[in-house]
């Protein structure tokens, strides 16, 4: 079991194009084949918000994309929030200020498309132009430079991984009160009306990409008609015009912990 925890502000003013990213690989030992759990906050425009992307790949699945992509209900630049990784052999979670907003659990059919493999810990910022807000149609405008995220009080529970002999070491001194096993049926009512609220894009609901939602889908009827209704086209199924797909190339601004 691995719990990672971090208190973020993000950068104000105008951002487009700019990508906070709080996120787990193992791109550096796996170079083909690697994991990653992604915390992306994706930069706006002048009246506009801040937006979140979660997303996953295991072993190098990065042609089968699963992001989702939310608002949220404050101003991320305001003030430091908590954002959390619960990541175990079974189910990944994420949440904001211990709210989860997404969950994810482990198929058979999902197979080495769930990650499985030690990661490293991430936090960047990056220039994202070519996608990141608006699809790329704003980009990073120098002029507001310098971009400041902070971070703060960060917590990481689970086992160093040696990156050769791969053998954990856990140290069992902390408690384990306070790590989270899965999502509380308090919690659960907390995700849906999450999700129902601020939801813009779940790759669940994309009937032009997908004819048949990916095995680990949950389907709601309510995410998906609020979908539907926001962008009838992406979510109802209608004909769509096909973008290029960005490849995302990280910056190498990165502290990076084994775990």
């Amino acid at each position: 079991m691995d719990t990672s925890v971090l208190l973020s502000k993000l950068p104000a003013d105008y951002t487009a194009g700019v990508v906070v990213a709080f996120y787990m690989s193992n791109g550096d030992m796996f170079e083909k084949n690697h994991d990653e759990i992604d915390f992306e906050f994706l930069g706006k425009i002048r009246g506009k918000d801040w937006r979140i992307q979660t997303n996953i790949y295991g072993n190098g699945s990065t042609s089968v994309g699963r992001e989702e992509r939310y608002s949220l209900w404050f101003d991320p630049s305001d003030d430091f929030h908590q954002y959390s990784i619960l990541w175990t052999n079974s189910q990944i979670i994420f949440y904001v200020d211990n709210i989860p907003i997404r969950e994810v659990k482990r198929t058979e059919s999902m197979g080495a498309d769930f990650p499985s493999k030690p990661m490293s810990l991430y936090a960047t910022i990056w220039d994202g132009s070519d996608w990141a807000t608006n699809g790329g149609k704003y980009r990073v405008n120098y002029k507001y430079a310098p971009y400041v995220a902070e971070f703060s009080d960060f917590v990481l529970h689970g086992c160093a991984v040696d990156p050769i002999e791969q053998f954990p070491r856990c140290d069992h001194t902390e408690s384990s009160q306070a790590i989270p096993t899965g999502v509380t049926p308090v919690q659960r009512i907390q995700m849906e009306s999450f999700r129902t609220k601020f939801t813009t894009y779940s790759y669940c609901y994309d009937r032009a990409r997908y004819k048949a939602p990916p095995s680990e889908c949950v389907i709601n009827t309510k995410e998906a008609d609020r979908l539907k209704n926001y962008d009838p086209v992406t979510f109802g199924g209608g004909p769509r015009h096909h973008g290029k797909r960005h490849h995302r190339s990280r910056s190498s601004r990165a502290e990076a912990i084994t775990v």
